[in-house]
């Protein structure tokens, strides 16, 4: 018992440490972001900010569709096999990996080569952009070669070392974009896009894993080995596009149905709540998800993970939410401006479905762990027309506050799909804790929210106040345990 209690401990430490380490490696990412927008605004302008989405999301759509979700599906193999404590297959697995990520590297620069002329004429109307395109297809091929470095740092779990190479990479490609925008301006966008790439891929292959050398494996074996995270990258690829055009479906209903200015606000407040509040799901994530696959064969480790996992969440997230609904309409003036007020409500009440997303996340790995890409591929499809139906109806009979009760909704939605899967088809239990901490998060929040709506802040500070050095105690708990 006491050898048990030691290891949940240690694990408890290891995630704490992962949440501090990649939160503030999300957070310079997002300030980076930032910094990199403003001076494109600044020297560039109106255009130059266009022309940066406009190659961005080109870039970010060639990369989901070339490489084939293996930056997260070979994750898997990589921590199975150091399961395994075999030097030698670890080696090869880590060597398919990147040979893999490689193919796929040139494939996709090929792809876009040979698309330079559709997508110039779609995106802009004409074929001026060609050459444009086919520059992007460098980036195309860094990217490639990123996530397969990226993948076998994570999961190998040189954590601190993929944190070093992820800080490297977004410092350098600001540093080295600053000067272009300055001195090139329009024409600076897309060599500051490749010159970021060239910054991330260096320094990736600066810091790579050399404890685990190239190993000899023919081209076959390549093939046969990579075969399963392939197939899974497929069933994540595909579950990723049916979200995006999900989300693009309903952006486009939004602006013919209702106008530009509010798909503006509703992209404001998704991305307030779905990436800047999720912070913490990145951090913990690139800690979890190799862990739990090493253990993908034991029902009780998984419980005893997912447990572990939700609680620590769920105490971090806390302290976090409360803040994010007492300060919603500073941090609205801060990163937007008071044009964007009307958003306030919308995100108070979506945040609360970040309390739903932590529960429904953790069970949701599961899936990936376990290798079962159909199971995430229904979950998704479902998850993602569930959320655009949602976002429909909500916004016909509310308005923009009603963008955050579809949020709340769709992930309530999702967590009962994904507590099926891991309830029923795996047969997976959690910790009675995991039941009553969601139930008592949803209700502080939920109470803050209330209270916040209602013009009474002094009881969302009260409840900030009391929250938060209770979770920082049980953390210091959960560290020293």
């Amino acid at each position: 018992m006491a050898k048990s209690s030691a290891k949940h401990g240690g694990m408890s430490q290891l995630i704490l440490k992962a949440m501090g380490i990649f939160g503030g490696v999300q957070i310079l990412n997002i300030l980076c972001s930032v910094i990199r927008t403003k001076l494109v605004a600044l020297w560039v302008g109106p255009v130059g900010v266009g022309l940066f989405g406009l190659f961005n999301q080109a870039l970010e759509m060639l990369n989901v569709a070339t490489n084939l979700g293996v930056r997260n599906s070979s994750v898997r193999d990589i921590s199975q096999a150091v399961e395994r404590r075999d030097r030698t297959f670890i080696c090869r697995i880590v060597t398919v990996v990147r040979r893999w990520s490689m193919w796929l590297g040139w494939a996709g620069a090929v792809l876009t080569i040979a698309m330079a002329p559709l997508l110039s004429r779609l995106t802009f109307g004409d074929f001026n952009h060609v050459w444009n395109y086919v520059a992007l297809s460098i980036a195309v091929l860094f990217m490639a070669l990123t996530n397969g470095e990226y993948a076998v740092l994570q999961g190998l779990s040189k954590l601190k070392r993929l944190a070093s190479v992820t800080v490297s990479g977004t410092v350098g490609g600001l540093i080295i974009s600053i000067p272009l925008f300055y001195f090139l301006r329009e024409a600076s966008v897309l060599p500051s896009i490749i010159a970021y790439a060239l910054c991330v891929v260096v320094a990736a292959f600066v810091r790579r894993d050399k404890e685990y050398p190239r190993a000899s494996v023919t081209s076959k074996e390549t093939v046969k080995m990579g075969t399963g995270f392939i197939k899974l990258g497929i069933y994540m690829t595909l579950g990723s596009f049916v979200a995006i055009i999900s989300s693009y479906a309903f952006v486009s209903w939004l602006n013919i149905y209702s106008g530009t200015e509010n798909v503006g606000f509703y992209q404001a407040g998704y991305t307030l709540v779905n990436k800047y509040a999720g912070l913490v799901f990145a951090a913990l994530g690139m800690e979890f998800y190799p862990r739990l696959s090493r253990v993908a064969h034991s029902a009780r480790r998984i419980r005893v993970f997912v447990s572990q996992e939700m609680n620590i969440a769920f105490i971090v997230l806390t302290p976090c939410l409360l803040a994010f609904i007492l300060l919603r309409s500073q941090l609205v003036w801060l990163l937007y401006s008071k044009d964007f007020e009307v958003i306030v409500s919308y995100i108070s009440w979506g945040v609360l479905g970040t309390v739903l997303r932590a529960a429904s996340w953790c069970m949701a790995f599961v899936m990936l762990a376990k290798g079962d890409g159909r199971a995430y591929l229904i979950t998704e499809s479902l998850s993602a027309i569930v959320g655009l139906v949602l976002n429909i109806v909500c916004f016909s009979i509310w308005g923009i506050v009603g963008l955050g009760y579809a949020y709340l909704a769709w992930y309530a939605f999702y967590t009962i799909i994904v507590a099926v899967v891991y309830f029923k088809v795996y047969r997976l239990t959690l910790s009675s804790m995991c039941f009553y901490s969601m139930i008592g998060v949803l209700f502080v929040c939920g109470a803050a929210v209330v209270a916040m709506e209602c013009g009474t802040w002094v009881i969302a500070l009260i409840l900030f106040l009391v929250a938060s050095p209770v979770c920082l105690y049980l953390a210091y708990r959960a560290w020293k345990r």
